[in-house]
């Protein structure tokens, strides 16, 4: 990628820059046009703001300056991330036990 990025007028670049161009549009088209990824992307929005009130409360600053402060709340930050990460993990197990993953989902060697 470095070897494309000096040189911006490189065409490959050019191109790169092109594609991920139509994937937003085709993106942005959908989100505008379908009501369920509506809803996906505001679930996961809440999620996410809702563990950054969780671990910064109003002010989003750790009020503390003592060493042994900080290091007990950055660890318990641990807590939170790990519930979401067991959350997410049960929510995929939700949509893959689902029979149109069956098929689709197979073991490889």
């Amino acid at each position: 990628m470095r070897r494309f990025t000096e040189s911006a007028s490189h065409p490959t670049y050019q191109a790169m820059l092109e594609v991920g161009r139509a994937q937003k549009t085709i993106f942005v088209a959908r989100y505008l046009r379908l009501r369920e990824p509506q809803r996906e992307i505001h679930e996961d929005l809440n999620v996410v703001e809702s563990f950054t009130v969780i671990f910064s409360g109003k002010g989003a600053d750790i009020a503390t300056n003592r060493r042994e402060e900080l290091e007990m709340t950055v660890l318990c930050l641990r807590i939170p991330q790990a519930a979401l990460v067991y959350i997410n993990t049960l929510m995929l197990q939700d949509v893959l036990a689902e029979a149109a993953w069956a098929d689709k989902l197979t073991t490889e060697a």
